[in-house]
Formats: structure tokens, sequence, C-alpha cells
């Protein structure tokens, strides 16, 4: 699966947001292909949807570099639909993503004990 660049990582000091993105769209690829099948492109129109409202909401993250999982955050930038999207994409692909990404896999498990800002 390509990876679209993300912008964050061309920018100093975006290599969290960066590695968080990466991970979204690593799951997002996973749940796409097992629910939506397989297409032309990597992600379905409601999958990239999605991950380009990731995208944005990442970039203008208040915490920036210090920013623990949204799990564990006190500002809930998603709307509440789009929120109960992701959780459903990470419940499903996160068991998945040790096999298929094992070191985004860990590193997000790790980010997650961060402690909030």
């Amino acid at each position: 699966m390509s990876n679209p660049g993300s912008g964050l990582e061309s920018l100093p000091n975006f290599e969290r947001r960066a590695r968080e993105f990466k991970t979204i769209v690593a799951m997002l690829g996973l749940y796409c292909r097992a629910h939506h099948g397989p297409g032309e492109a990597d992600l379905c129109p409601a999958c990239s949807a999605l991950s380009g409202y990731a995208h944005g909401r990442l970039k203008r993250c208040v915490f920036g570099e210090e920013k623990p999982s949204c799990a564990n955050c006190s500002v809930h930038c998603y709307s509440a639909s789009m929120r109960e999207r992701v959780k459903q994409v990470m419940r499903w692909a996160g068991p998945r993503m040790l096999w298929h990404h094992p070191l985004l896999a860990l590193r997000h498990m790790l980010d997650g004990r961060r402690p909030e800002p």
C-alpha cells in the first residue's frame, strides 16, 4: 500500500504526529481492505475522507509534540461521529497491527502510556 505524504514529516519537531498519522493510515488500510474490498485505490472514498480528517486534526493539535494518544486526551477535537468511526477502525485493526506493522503498533502502545500534558 502506498503511503501518501502527510506533509508533517517535512516540518521540524513533527516526528511523533507524523508517526501517528502513519499508524492511522496503516490501520485504515487494513480495515478498508477487509471491509470494503480491494479497489483501484488504497482506500475507499469513505476511508480516504477519514484519513484526511485525521490528518487535519493532527496538524492542528493544540498539544503539539507533547500530544497524548487521542484516547488519553482531555481535548477531543474529533466530531462525535468521526470519533466513533476511528474507534471502530482501531478496535478492528489494532490487534492486527501487531502482525502487519509491529513497530508502528508497539510505538502506538508506548505512546498510549504518555501522560497528558
